[in-house]
């Protein structure tokens, strides 16, 4: 069955002879869905976009809430040979506009709240047919799959067809959309499948947004290829997942998750039967990670993807899941680090660039040659952006994004190394630190520090705590406590809205304001 669709076939093959196994159960709605019944609706799905003129290697657009619906519709646009592109929910109609009109999509499924400002959007940018897809599972979509019979025969589609558009959150330029095929999608969730060992028996809380790699093709496909079940929430709720854990084998979640659960009492009692919790889309505190296994007797598994690669590492589920650490590269896949200015390879334990190669490495940016070209190396390998280092063990540790990097009266500094020292200060919850413009030193080191409920922390707290085990060059020249650090819908820290924010900071101050050993000249 679905032979002849790459992708599709490795995400059904774990349920042919028991599709009357559950699949999904639903959060909201407490309904449940066989995996027969479920892979029906896909090719209901499939059927529907083909009746409106999808063909093979068309985008189809989707800025809906997460619903069961939306995943028949990923799975449908596989089976159609389409190319799925599921868009942030909180994109605004502004930017909406850019990845239509640069993906060029037959198709797009929006919340029928947002239809009415969203057609003329559409209909600018050539969009064939708008579909809707509520929050309650109704639309016009869904009604459309339910006037449809099943029996869809799957459009053949290869290893290196496209299978998903995924734009990256454009933090700095014109948000770039990654192409994934289907052999990267499906050789990654295959490996983390194996590694992570599901299996049938197990059963996924899933409370991560389907817009994005970990909830879709990490999360979701995980799920379809070993046979699982999943809780299907449509956010994050730390008291419903409380009540999930005793029924439940394995939760995936950002670190926001298991920092909000610490705070639940009762989490020791709940996660006491529960196998697995992988962490991931932002860095996971060293903090959270001995507190999580402190109070719950289970050691969480960071792993290390972004969009453009799926996943490239992981803690190993047996061993030491060593916290501040990404773990080993995964079977198949290499990473190694680099000189960011040569690209030469470094040395065991030299901070560098990372570079991954793999099945798993996109096959570059949507109409961006030039910048595929930038990144994409023709031997195969992948310039990721983040600087790391490989340690003695193998163990792979994220330093910081390369924009990242300070350069401070002409030294090196590493963000991520001052922010370990910080985080550890009494009353610290967590801080963030960044480059900003200076007339001297080109960059000077600057701290955002949020700290904990009810603690009392002072700048001058932060600098003295921080003095003795930094040099001077690398010592923030000003710390500002804040409530909260802006973050994503993943929950990454978006370094860049804080340094537009403090970029004017040294702008009037006199030329003679930095001196001493920090300063080269």
């Amino acid at each position: 069955m679905y032979d002849d669709s790459y992708l599709a076939k490795r995400l059904r093959v774990a349920s042919l002879g028991a599709g009357h196994a559950e699949f999904l159960r639903n959060h909201q709605t407490g309904e449940s869905v066989s995996y027969d019944g479920f892979f029906a609706n896909a090719e209901r799905m499939a059927a529907v976009l083909t009746g409106a003129g999808v063909q093979p290697g068309d985008r189809v657009a989707v800025q809906a809430p997460k619903t069961q619906a939306m995943l028949e519709l990923y799975v449908g646009t596989v089976l159609a040979g389409a190319v799925f592109l599921p868009l942030n929910t909180a994109y605004t109609g502004a930017e909406l506009r850019y990845f239509l009109g640069d993906a060029t999509p037959r198709i797009l499924i929006c919340d029928p709240r947002k239809l009415d400002d969203l057609e003329p959007i559409a209909q600018d940018t050539g969009v064939a047919r708008i579909f809707t897809i509520g929050a309650d599972e109704s639309g016009s979509l869904v009604q459309a799959r339910n006037a449809t019979a099943p029996g869809f025969a799957p459009v053949p589609r290869g290893a290196d067809d496209l299978a998903a558009i995924l734009y990256t959150s454009g933090t700095t330029g014109r948000s770039k959309g990654a192409m994934l095929t289907h052999r990267g999608l499906a050789s990654n969730s295959e490996t983390l499948k194996d590694v992570w060992r599901f299996t049938s028996d197990d059963v996924l809380i899933h409370a991560l947004p389907i817009f994005h790699t970990h909830g879709l093709f990490v999360a979701t496909n995980v799920t379809l290829m070993a046979g699982s079940s999943c809780i299907f929430m449509a956010g994050f709720d730390a008291d419903a997942i409380l009540s999930y854990m005793p029924r439940s084998t394995a939760l995936m979640g950002v670190p926001t998750f298991y920092v909000r659960l610490l705070d639940k009492p009762g989490l020791a009692d709940a996660a006491r039967g529960m196998r697995l919790f992988v962490s991931g889309s932002a860095p996971l505190l060293a903090e959270t990670h001995d507190r999580w296994s402190k109070v719950t007797g289970h050691a969480i598994l960071e792993r290390y993807g972004m969009t453009e690669t799926n996943m490239n590492t992981s803690n190993p589920y047996d061993g030491d899941r060593r916290a501040g650490t990404v773990g080993f590269p995964l079977p198949g896949v290499e990473v190694i680090v680099t000189n960011p200015e040569t690209g030469a390879a470094l040395a065991q334990g030299e901070i560098g660039m990372l570079e991954v190669r793999g099945p798993n490495v996109f096959a570059g940016y949507w109409q961006m040659p030039g910048k595929t070209a930038e990144e994409l190396r023709d031997n195969g390998f992948f310039i990721t952006g983040d600087l790391g280092q490989i340690d003695e063990d193998g163990y792979v540790h994220i330093v910081g994004r390369g924009k990242d990097l300070i350069i401070s009266g002409g030294y090196n500094v590493y963000p991520k190394e001052i922010e370990i020292l910080i985080d550890d200060l009494p009353g610290v919850a967590e801080s963030a630190v960044i480059g900003v413009p200076h007339p001297d030193l080109g960059e000077a080191v600057l701290a955002v520090v949020v700290p904990e409920p009810g603690a009392v922390v002072t700048p001058e707290d932060i600098a003295a705590g921080v003095a003795s085990d930094l040099a001077r060059f690398k010592q923030p020249k000003k710390v500002f406590v804040v409530g909260e650090l802006p973050r994503n819908t993943m929950g990454k820290v978006q370094k860049n809205l804080l340094r537009d924010g403090y970029a004017a900071l040294f702008s009037r101050r006199r030329r003679s304001v930095a001196t001493g050993p920090d300063h080269c000249t």
